[in-house]
């Protein structure tokens, strides 16, 4: 009988279990991946997902990976760009983009040195229950045999297409539309100083600093052109770079050296995250666009909050699903601010005309636009920046 059992191992269920682990708790870790594996992803750990890898003690493996470090970001709207330094997120103001292959690696063997019990290549295939409480999972072994393990607690980490959502029946809530898709690949031999970020109609465009000098560069195009985008990857990507033509001159100094990556499958919801001896936990328990790159330093924050919360229940400090109630509440409370705003973009709508006042207002205003940026980041609370006495201060200031 294990006190956990992790289902997914990457930058959800990997810091979940290491957390336990360190707290002395028995943890089972799973993932039908083997490791170094690569994985559908934004990159950029913007710095609040930076202060926890550093309070975890991994930062450094990050910055060790040949991941350039990123301090400059840059908000290109049409007419003019927005570039600053993103403010501190508890004293850390490091940023970086690593390819998923290392990120990960890096936090199943942390979860590993910690203690937990990790199984690569083992497929979670049947969530095991005893009427509604979850009792364990039904996994298939390296060798091809299915194997039942039991736990106190099982965490759905999985991902949008979670195994324990589904088999929980997990309801969703607060679900927007599909609003686009996206395609990246890599590049070699393009300069580069920090993310770029380019909006344009219809489309928006990244511009990632990642491992062994090459640049992720992502496509975003309105959900309604997908299956144009789908027929012809390479064509709708390299016209939506002449979008930027300056940024389409520097791509065509370098090299593509990957395929395309990319899908159309990019929901907006929350799901309930909790129930009798079970939890989700990063994408599985809420997915968003990723337009705002928010995924990876969501899911830290949230395998931190988890654990936490799991800590309270199985030390009878209080009852497992009051603690693992109030963890939910607390990441409802605390991304939908973001949630919303990231909603917003994802439309890939011309600014409306108040943002467009805030955009010339900030144009002179170096401090102000470190800050803006810094909700982008995450770094700086969405509410705190956009309150009218902060919105009127800064229109005042540009008068």
């Amino acid at each position: 009988m294990y006190d956990a059992i992790v289902v997914g191992a990457r930058c959800a269920g990997s810091p979940t279990a290491m957390l336990l682990a360190r707290k002395g708790y028995n943890v089972l870790l799973i993932d039908k991946a083997r490791f170094p594996s690569d994985t559908i992803s934004t990159h950029i750990i913007w710095p609040p997902g930076a202060s926890r890898l550093k309070r975890w003690g991994l930062l450094d493996q990050i910055a060790k990976s040949n991941c350039p470090l990123i301090r400059k970001l840059t908000l290109d709207v049409g007419p003019f760009a927005l570039s600053g330094t993103l403010p501190p997120f508890d004293g850390v103001t490091d940023c970086y983009a690593p390819r998923r292959t290392v990120l990960d690696t890096i936090l199943v063997e942390a979860a590993e040195e910690a203690g937990a019990e990790v199984r690569q290549g083992c497929p979670a295939e049947e969530i095991a229950m005893n009427g509604d409480q979850v009792t364990g999972v039904c996994c298939r072994t390296q060798w091809g045999s299915s194997v039942t393990e039991q736990a106190r607690v099982v965490i759905g980490a999985d991902g949008r297409n979670s195994v324990v959502a589904r088999a929980v029946g997990a309801p969703e809530y607060n679900v927007e539309p599909i609003y686009a898709c996206w395609y990246y690949t890599y590049w070699s031999g393009v300069p580069v100083e920090g993310v770029e970020f380019y909006m344009r109609p219809e489309h928006a465009i990244g511009y990632i600093p990642t491992n062994d000098g090459l640049v992720c560069l992502p496509v975003s195009t309105q959900y309604k052109e997908f299956e144009h985008c789908r027929d012809d990857v390479e064509g709708s990507y390299m016209k939506a770079l002449e979008l930027v033509p300056e940024l389409a001159e520097r791509v065509s100094q370098g090299k593509r050296e990957e395929r395309y990556f990319g899908t159309g499958d990019v929901p907006n919801f929350f799901r309930r995250s909790w129930g009798p001896g079970w939890a989700l936990v990063g994408d599985a328990g809420y997915h968003k666009d990723p337009i705002g790159a928010q995924g990876i330093s969501d899911a830290f924050r949230d395998a931190e909050n988890l654990a936490d919360a799991v800590d309270q229940g199985l030390s009878g400090k209080r009852p497992l699903e009051e603690a693992l109630a109030d963890y939910e509440q607390k990441r409802d409370a605390e991304v939908m601010p973001m949630y919303r705003f990231n909603c917003e973009m994802a439309t890939l709508q011309p600014p409306p005309p108040e943002m467009q006042q805030l955009f010339g207002a900030l144009r002179e205003n170096q401090a102000d636009t470190d800050r803006f940026l810094g909700t982008l980041a995450g770094s700086i609370p969405i509410p705190e920046f956009y309150s009218p006495e902060n919105m009127q201060r800064i229109m005042s200031a540009a008068h």
